[in-house]
């Protein structure tokens, strides 16, 4: 299948399955989620955070997973996360990814439908997919989970896909970004009441440590893509300080970081699809 934008994939994707975006912090994250896709014959989204951009050349990386995209056995989507700047969308989208994401959900609303329709314009007339962003998804150290006024309205979310033609939907139901503080209580409810007045995907973002089941009834109740990064992050950066002063050189710690990364991704994988 090799490189698709999120639509092409959703086509692929079965009934009541998950699929994955996992957040790519370097080569061996790259190589490890592509591989695992591949031995379970999986389509999967390759994250590009803008912010990673302050540690990476975005020429660089966009061009590294378009090219492992593009040669890839199953459907992979090189998708730019959480990008709030045109400048960096519009750079991303002339190197070849297939799908963005603006986010513009600290912005008043309008102005979130003005600036979200554009970029769907842009990204369209280059074959690529958007993904827009209605509630606030925090970050789960300093983001009060009970406050469901940040939680995306139902109504306004039908408003928002209509006008700004958006191919996803990113939304707010009580998952948070990072490491959590509380134990999250996701509501089911709203996300059912959103699928059912929306046309486009839903996205839930902070699945880092959700537990299995949620993730099985989220995506049971309309979830389509689900995001990870923060659990990866952490599992990896607790295998380098164990490899570091256990293997001879730098090439075996990444091998054995490669390794921690493909264990997560499966796992995930396996869930998401068995949903």
């Amino acid at each position: 299948m090799s490189l698709v934008n999120l639509n092409q994939l959703f086509e692929e994707k079965k009934e009541k399955q998950g699929i994955g975006l996992f957040n790519v912090a370097g080569l061996e994250f790259a190589e490890a989620i592509i591989e695992v896709a591949e031995e379970l014959k999986t389509p999967v989204i390759l994250g590009l955070p803008e912010r990673f951009f302050q540690f990476f050349q975005l020429e660089t990386v966009t061009h590294m997973c378009v090219d492992m995209a593009e040669r890839a056995s199953v459907a992979v989507v090189v998708h730019i996360d959480h990008g709030k700047s045109f400048d960096c969308l519009l750079k991303s989208l002339r190197n070849g990814v297939s799908s963005v994401m603006f986010d513009g959900s600290t912005l008043p609303y309008e102005d979130n439908v003005k600036k979200t329709a554009e970029i769907v314009r842009i990204a369209h007339s280059m074959g690529a997919t958007v993904e827009g962003e209605l509630g606030y998804v925090g970050r789960g150290d300093d983001f009060n989970l009970g406050d469901t006024s940040f939680y995306t309205k139902p109504e306004q979310a039908a408003d928002f896909v209509e006008r700004t033609g958006v191919d996803a939907l990113a939304i707010a139901v009580g998952s948070a970004h990072g490491v959590y503080k509380t134990k999250p209580s996701i509501d089911f409810e709203r996300i059912k009441t959103i699928k059912k007045k929306v046309n486009s995907a839903l996205v839930l973002h902070g699945g880092s440590g959700l537990s299995d089941e949620d993730f099985k009834k989220a995506i049971a109740c309309g979830i389509d893509k689900v995001n990870i990064f923060t659990q990866l992050s952490l599992s990896t950066m607790e295998r380098a300080t164990r490899a570091i002063p256990e293997c001879p050189g730098w090439i075996e710690v990444t091998r054995e970081l490669r390794q921690v990364i493909a264990d997560g991704v499966r796992r995930y994988m396996t869930v998401f699809n068995n949903a």
